[in-house]
């Protein structure tokens, strides 16, 4: 299975912004809700933002009101524009269908994310 390939990573100050982007495959992207995930060291992998084909989305609680989550169906690219960005928001970044964390098990194949640093 091709894995997803997260960029747009690096390092920020408190309040500044980045914006992320995954390719993904076809067998991956076309039939599913997309997910962005992130894993902060020592801590497991937990769900950020969801977007179903047609649009619809969800965001966790400690990222609503300043990521937004979108997609190209035409590229097989789901983005996330993170602004207000806090230190506690530093992890890796990870896309991946979604409902592939459950209950706090990691499934399915993973890309190698993207680094996101965010400095106070």
């Amino acid at each position: 299975q091709v894995k997803p390939v997260e960029s747009g990573g690096g390092l920020v100050q408190a309040g500044g912004s980045l914006t992320l982007s995954c390719a993904a495959s076809g067998s991956i992207f076309t039939s599913n809700a997309m997910g962005w995930y992130r894993q902060a060291p020592g801590k497991q992998r937990e769900l950020v933002a969801t977007i179903t084909r047609d649009g619809s989305t969800y965001y966790a609680d400690s990222v609503k009101g300043r990521f937004t989550i979108s997609r190209d169906n035409a590229k097989n690219t789901v983005y996330l524009q993170m602004d207000s960005l806090k230190p506690e928001d530093t992890a890796v970044y990870y896309c991946n269908r979604d409902g592939l964390v459950r209950a706090g098990v990691t499934y399915g194949v993973w890309g190698q994310g993207t680094q996101v640093t965010v400095s106070s």
